[in-house]
């Protein structure tokens, strides 16, 4: 029987289709051969990090247990740190002038502990300031492996198609590589390998081979891309990269404890609760996906995550999952200043639709929502026009900075919980903490689970014990940046002080001894000309360093006139400030711009208008001009950078004066501080006592007064032998 190819033929095709099927299965290894590697470069990035650790540690220490080292001996030999004595042997110490055998083994044993020590305790932070080769290594790893997940699954998606018919098609054919062979093959056998060769030869010009070689070809391409390639996508997508590498690697950067101080058995319930993400446009983080099961698991919650952590992006989430098991009606409601972010925010990371019910067209587009569905965002004033059908239902009430309505007399407060009484599920959210707060935290509480909160009034006196924190584990749940996001790059604090001129003296000295509390605020920014303001000089240095290094700048004042001063001093780099006059949505266009514009750009807003409620993850360096009397306010504009998704070390300088009232306002909050560290419990939520009134503030202007008058007694009084 003739056959209608040769036997060199049908090898040739059997040994393409294998040389194909053998580059399928590298591909599909791959992923299993990427997240090995990086596993690897993990380890390799704690051991470096480590032994800098170590570096930094002197081997005085190693006499700290008083083991009795002479440690003049090893100094003597050229070793100063830990880290240094971490690769030498025992032998080699016993050689050292002094030390003995028995005593190298005495030090080989208390450095390798110290090794394991440092290396158990090291969390690794990643930062596009901070490369180094082995971060660098990390970063390609995962860059690599990102980019090839979707080659990898299309080769494993061809061979789970078409592998079982080229095995079989390949075993078939067998009888026709041979003339002998196929002599001796019976007719169906022979009919068979036709089949079979016919089918392989087709799979190599339809879809499969073209395919086969894109996936091919773009791994390799990924292969042979660039580093610096992966440390540009970091920037731009810093999230990706440490989900990715919480899911390969997990406790890398120290949250590998899920459950974030819940109960054990409310832990493990909500461990099983079912999250439906279809529909949400982001990656959530591994914290973030545990809050929103929290959310829905318990149904009426107080979510305190800490500012910074994606409170918005898990509202998102949980919206979308009860979307996904058939609801249709959401209320966010939030502040005037935040709707359009909150609008943008929803459209941006989900595909929900949103309704916004606020200014002239509110009635018509309540009516709208009602018909259509989707979220409703609004505002609090707003509320007081929202009237909804008796038995009108919706699934869930989003009550962004849920603090607005810790009154419960206030006419807002009552808005807001009429509407909640339509509601089947609420979530408030603050990012104030409410521990030292009780009062605050019961009134909102018990809009939400009254039972839960007619437990607390007995035990508030105790808000900081562990059984407080259980009993209100049902309802209100806070993770702090620190427990959750230890990869954030470092947050890099500095006070730069200035000295004033002789002009910008004597106009510190006028405002202090007319007692003109705002003007002597604005030290060193009130000179006629701010050209000659110590502190617009340093400001303007600060701008060229940041832009030199490819850094955007955000300014904060709490004076509208300062912030008319920077934009004049450094009008060419400025953009449209934000003050308390901007409307939300032209606020979020200068954001926009903001995030859109090249290094070097300023972004001037007010501190109390621009620091809250706002992602400027695009800047990295934060200037504030003078300092504010409560020092979360500060805090709250800092986080407007130092949040998730920020992949580049922030810089703050806070701008000083000294011998003026900047110095003495930081003494006077520092002794607070003191004095609430002593007799306080230690927590971020104190942070919210410490702060200064106008009442403080007048005993610093009488010190003032006093030092001022006394400096100009002494350059009157007389030189001793003169008249």
């Amino acid at each position: 029987m003739s056959r209608p190819f040769s036997t060199l033929e049908a090898k040739k095709i059997i040994k393409e289709h294998e040389k194909i099927r053998a580059k399928l299965n590298e591909a599909v290894s791959l992923k299993e051969q990427y997240e090995e590697e990086i596993r690897g470069s993990v380890e390799k990035l704690k051991g470096f990090e480590a032994y800098n650790i170590l570096n930094g540690v002197p081997i005085d220490d190693l006499n700290r247990d008083k083991a009795g080292i002479r440690i003049k001996a090893l100094k003597d030999a050229g070793y100063e740190t830990i880290a240094q004595l971490s690769a030498v042997s025992v032998n080699r110490l016993a050689l050292i002038n002094g030390i003995s055998q028995d005593t190298a083994f005495t030090i080989k044993r208390a450095v390798d502990n110290y090794i394991k020590e440092s290396y158990s305790n090291t969390k690794i932070r990643i930062s596009s300031d901070n490369r180094n080769e082995y971060s660098t290594s990390l970063i390609y790893e995962l860059y690599q492996y990102q980019k090839s997940l979707t080659g990898i699954d299309g080769a494993g998606d061809l061979l789970m198609k078409y592998g079982n018919m080229i095995s079989f098609d390949i075993q078939a054919l067998q009888p026709a590589t041979g003339s002998v062979k196929w002599l001796f093959a019976s007719g169906t056998n022979k009919k068979a390998a036709e089949r079979a060769y016919n089918e392989l030869s087709e799979l190599l010009h339809n879809n499969y081979y073209q395919d086969a070689l894109d996936i091919l070809y773009a791994l390799n391409d990924i292969i042979r891309s660039d580093p610096d390639e992966a440390w540009q996508d970091f920037g731009l997508n810093s999230i990706k990269y440490f989900t990715l590498l919480e899911k390969i690697a997990p406790g890398s950067f120290g949250t590998e404890n899920d459950v974030y101080g819940l109960p054990e058995e409310l832990a493990r319930e909500i461990q099983d609760e079912c999250f439906f993400p279809d529909g949400l446009l982001c990656t959530l983080r591994r914290y973030q996906e545990w809050g929103v099961k929290y959310t829905l698991h318990q149904e009426r919650v107080l979510l305190g995550d800490e500012m910074g952590l994606g409170k918005t992006v898990q509202a998102i989430a949980t919206m979308v999952s009860l979307k996904n098991t058939g609801a249709k009606f959401f209320i966010v409601v939030c502040p005037a200043s935040v709707i359009t972010n909150w609008c943008r925010e929803i459209e941006k990371h989900s595909r929900l639709t949103v309704t916004k019910i606020h200014g002239t067209g509110r009635k018509a587009a309540l009516n709208s929502w009602i018909e259509t569905g989707g979220v409703a965002v609004t505002t609090y004033e707003t509320t007081s026009y929202i009237n909804l059908a008796e038995d009108f239902r919706y699934t869930l009430l989003v009550v962004d900075e849920a603090h607005y309505i810790k009154n419960p007399e206030a006419a807002r407060s009552r808005n807001v919980y009429r509407l909640s009484t339509h509601a089947d599920r609420m979530m408030f959210m603050t990012g104030t903490a409410l521990e030292n707060k009780v009062d605050e935290m019961i009134n909102l509480i018990t809009i939400l689970q009254p039972n839960v909160a007619s437990q607390l009034h007995s035990i508030a006196f105790m808000s900081s014990a562990p059984k407080f924190r259980e009993r209100i584990a049902p309802v209100y749940y806070r993770r702090k940046r620190e427990d959750v996001l230890s990869e954030l790059p470092e947050l890099i604090e500095n006070r730069e002080w200035c000295v004033l001129s002789r002009e910008e003296e004597e106009i510190y000295e006028r405002d202090v001894l007319s007692k003109n509390y705002a003007a002597t605020r604005r030290v060193s920014w009130n000179v006629p000309d701010v050209l000659n303001s110590c502190k617009g000089r340093r400001l303007k240095e600060i701008v060229e360093e940041a832009a030199e290094d490819g850094r955007k700048i955000i300014v904060f004042s709490f004076f509208l006139d300062t912030i008319r001063a920077v934009c004049e001093l450094l009008s060419d780099r400025c953009i449209n400030p934000i003050n308390g006059s901007i409307s939300p949505q032209r606020r979020q266009e200068i954001i926009d711009e903001f995030d859109n514009a090249p290094p070097g750009t300023i972004l001037p807003a007010q501190i109390q208008s621009g620091g809250t409620g706002l992602n400027i993850q695009s800047a990295s360096v934060v200037v504030i001009c003078e300092p504010q009397f409560k020092p979360s306010i500060e805090n709250q504009a800092i986080s407007r950078a130092y949040r998730m998704g920020q992949a580049r070390n922030v810089l703050v300088y806070r701008l000083l004066c000294v011998n003026t009232v900047d110095e003495r306002i930081l003494e006077m909050l520092e002794e607070k501080q003191a004095v609430f560290d002593a007799f306080a419990d230690k927590s971020v939520a104190a942070q919210e006592s410490i702060e200064l009134d106008d009442t403080s503030f007048g005993d610093i202007i009488k010190e003032e007064i006093d030092r001022i008058n006394k400096k100009y007694e002494e350059r009157n009084k007389p030189v001793a032998g003169h008249v």
